[in-house]
């Protein structure tokens, strides 16, 4: 299933490496002016608990008061500007809000009155203004992203926010993780707790009962972080990409083949001949393909075999879950990615590109290959990690992973999970509402203007079935609505007749929403009223009317994600 998103988009893509790169740019700057700051005032550049013992004890109380001074007058302004303007500086509020873009003013400022309070040693972190400075700058390149790519500002705050919390802490999933519970107010992750503690619970327990090791030991090898070993990875991944979507759809046609069958035992039969046969060539691809991947970790295996192995795995996979065969594809999808990474390892060694172990290459194709099948590439980066408890292959693994899954998506491949793809459209719903304009969904509304009868607003009250009339001028600028209950009540108390001009009884202070506000904004409009339709101008300088926003079209545009 393809996903309809602005940030998850190969232009999403692509934006997050230049974004990636400010935004660690922008933190360094701003180390470097701390280091120049106590350079100047301490005679040197190292840290503020060491910078300070130039200066005897009894001035270091001063020090950080002055320096606070000086934060504090920053701030103040900072402050001021902020409330002037009633505008959300912070990031987290930037991205929460949607707003447009993160100020600049207030930002700079606020950076610079911490910079002073660290620099003057404040018993502050450093990764607030970095952070800060680094959204910033994802929002300035936002300024030059053509509208037609659909990139939501806030999306790239996120992405530089991310980059700049990575930076500081040197902290790439963590940092991503953050800003997806956080900012974007990931609830579900709340949810993982009990389900994390689960888990502890039961690999502890395994622990007790002697099974200590990792599912697949990997520690005695590291990756180095050089340019021909990533290129390899970006090599594992494309690969792996197009591998998950050939294997799901081996699967996918296997299984419609095997419809043919009416009796099930007969069909899981006929798969699992089908797989005996395979196994003559090869016994390796019986069963789950565990000891195939410890065997390839051993390096068993030479290149011809490694082709041989991933061909049939496929195959056998394919014919027995097609079959019908109840069991999970985790592990053969582990195999198939572990036998792709290590081709891809052993060719480039033999080749000379590269003296890197093959087997680390490995896997990285197990957790891009099971990324890609199951879409998603977190819990196939984690779990790879966990089994191999190398921590050396965190930066490979989400390249290759997100390049992957990417690969996948693209390709329309659909989850080995279909409630993966339930979520995907539940949020692909979801971000279609909130960026649909209100503009798509309005429908004409009944208006008059000041001077015509009670009596024309009740008639058109009657023929459009509204509760309210809206008054415009000649210029069809919008002045307040007349409501049919209160015209009937003062002809009822005969303070007005049914000639008398609307502009009697109209109500000037109505609620009102703008026609480039999205559905999202309508429906928190409607959430602070009681009405069913709300009046539709055209921008807050014109006032022009344009029609109604009913509060079912918002019901009907939102019940796929509710």
């Amino acid at each position: 299933m393809k996903i309809q998103n602005s940030s998850l988009s190969w232009y999403g893509l692509s934006l997050a490496v230049p974004i990636g790169i400010a935004g660690a740019c922008v933190t360094l700057m701003f180390r470097w002016a701390i280091a120049l700051f106590n350079l100047a005032v301490f005679g040197r550049s190292d840290d503020i608990t060491q910078a300070m013992r130039v200066w005897p004890w009894y001035d270091w109380p001063i020090i950080v008061a002055v320096g606070g001074a000086i934060a504090g007058i920053l701030l103040h302004f900072a402050v001021k500007f902020e409330k002037q303007t009633a505008i959300k500086s912070d990031y987290l509020d930037v991205i929460n809000a949607r707003l447009n873009a993160v100020p600049t003013r207030s930002s700079i400022l606020r950076a610079c009155s911490s910079m002073i309070s660290i620099s003057s040693g404040a018993s502050i972190g450093k990764e607030g203004p970095m952070v800060q400075l680094a959204a910033l700058c994802g929002s300035w390149l936002g300024r030059f992203v053509p509208r037609r790519l659909a990139i939501a500002n806030t999306d790239l705050v996120a992405m530089a926010a991310a980059a700049g919390l990575a930076s500081v802490y040197h902290a790439p999933l963590a940092s991503t993780v953050f800003v997806a519970e956080i900012a974007f107010g990931i609830s579900a992750l709340q949810r993982t707790m009990p389900i994390m503690l689960a888990a502890v619970t039961a690999v502890l327990t395994m622990w007790l009962f002697g099974f200590r090791s990792p599912l697949y030991p990997l520690m005695d090898i590291q990756f180095t972080v050089q340019i021909i070993p990533l290129l390899i990875t970006l090599l594992v991944g494309v690969l792996s990409g197009f591998m998950g979507v050939g294997f799901i759809t081996l699967t996918q046609k296997t299984r419609q083949l095997f419809t043919i069958i009416p009796s099930l035992p007969v069909r899981l039969a006929c798969g699992g001949a089908v797989v005996g046969g395979l196994a003559i060539i090869s016994p390796a691809i019986l069963g789950n393909g565990y000891e195939v991947i410890v065997n390839l970790f051993a390096g068993h295996y030479l290149l011809p075999m490694l082709v041989v192995l991933l061909v049939l795995k496929m195959i056998a996979t394919s014919c027995s879950v097609g079959s019908g065969a109840v069991g999970g594809m985790f592990t053969p999808a582990l195999m198939i990615g572990a036998t792709l990474g290590g081709i891809c390892g052993v060719a480039s060694q033999h080749l000379g590109v590269t003296l890197a172990s093959p087997w680390l290459f490995a896997a990285i194709g197990m957790a891009a290959v099971l990324s890609a099948i199951s879409q998603a590439p977190l819990m196939a980066i984690l779990m790879v990690m966990e089994m191999t408890l190398n921590s050396s292959l965190l930066l490979p693994l989400m390249i290759a992973c997100v390049v992957a899954t990417m690969i996948a998506n693209q390709c329309h491949s659909s989850s080995t999970y279909p409630l993966i793809g339930t979520h995907f459209s539940r949020a692909n719903a979801k971000f279609t509402f909130d960026q649909t304009r209100i503009s798509e969904v309005i429908i004409p509304g009944a208006c008059l203007f000041p001077q015509d009868s009670v009596e024309q607003a009740l008639n058109a009250s009657k023929h459009k079935r509204e509760r309210y009339v809206y008054v415009v001028d000649e210029k069809n600028t919008f002045l307040g609505v007349v409501s049919i209950h209160k015209i009937v009540e003062k002809v009822l108390a005969k303070e007005i007749t049914l000639t008398s001009p609307v502009e009697k009884v109209m109500e000037i202070d109505f609620p009102y929403v703008y026609q480039e506000q999205t559905l999202r904004e309508g429906w928190e409009a409607f959430s602070r009223v009681t009405l069913e339709r709300l009046p539709v101008l055209n921008d807050p300088q014109q006032r022009q009317f344009v029609g109604a926003l009913t509060k079912t079209s918002l019901i009907q545009q939102a019940e796929s994600f509710l």
